[in-house]
């Protein structure tokens, strides 16, 4: 049988860990480590999401006790992921891209598994448009999308204006329209955005 989840709120687990309280922050890691990969995996991509989702798990382990409370501590969470996605999508960039001898072709990783075949479609097809996107508008897009923060956290996470958060929600939302063959979309979720 599992043991109780932890029902102390995120700020007093993470003061809790800060201060060495191992279950404290196993509770915090498990509570959060869906989010940290959902971000991590749509900014990076599934390879090098799960490296860049491990990174973000050790910097936050690495940096608990520094969390001070001035901040919801998801949004603290969502800058230490972001920043990992984006120091993985660095590393990725100084690698060699591994080729196929027989095609001349770029190797493209295989999905996983799934019951589902039309989502595991859809699911690569959202994240090779989100690949395609620039970085700036992506990262925006997957904060706001996939991590449902509003536009004031992702403005904290991100240290920029709300104006270039709006900004680059919305460019990048017409972007993914038109990649993914649906400009009509982009206008459809703009006027449905009120956060």
């Amino acid at each position: 049988m599992a043991p109780p989840a932890d029902q102390r709120d995120d700020h007093e687990l993470a003061r809790a860990a800060g201060r060495g309280d191992r279950g404290a922050l196993d509770a915090l890691l498990a509570r959060h480590i869906d989010r940290v990969n959902a971000v991590c995996r749509r900014i990076c991509g599934p390879d090098d999401g799960l490296d860049a989702t491990q990174n973000a798990l050790i910097g936050i382990v690495r940096a608990i006790d520094r969390f001070d409370g001035r901040s919801a501590f998801t949004t603290w969470i969502h800058r230490i992921a972001t920043n990992a996605a984006l120091d993985e999508l660095r590393r990725r960039s100084r690698r060699a891209v591994p080729v196929d001898p027989d095609t001349d072709r770029v190797r493209v990783p295989h999905a996983s598994r799934s019951d589902d075949p039309e989502r595991v479609v859809d699911q690569i097809d959202l994240d090779a448009a989100l690949a395609q996107l620039p970085e700036d508008f992506r990262v925006a897009v997957v904060l706001r999308d996939v991590s449902d923060l509003d536009y004031a956290e992702i403005a904290a996470t991100l240290e920029i204006p709300i104006g270039t958060v709006r900004s680059r929600i919305s460019r990048g939302r017409a972007a993914l329209a038109v990649i993914l063959g649906n400009s009509e979309t982009s206008t459809v979720v703009e006027t449905n955005d009120h956060a």
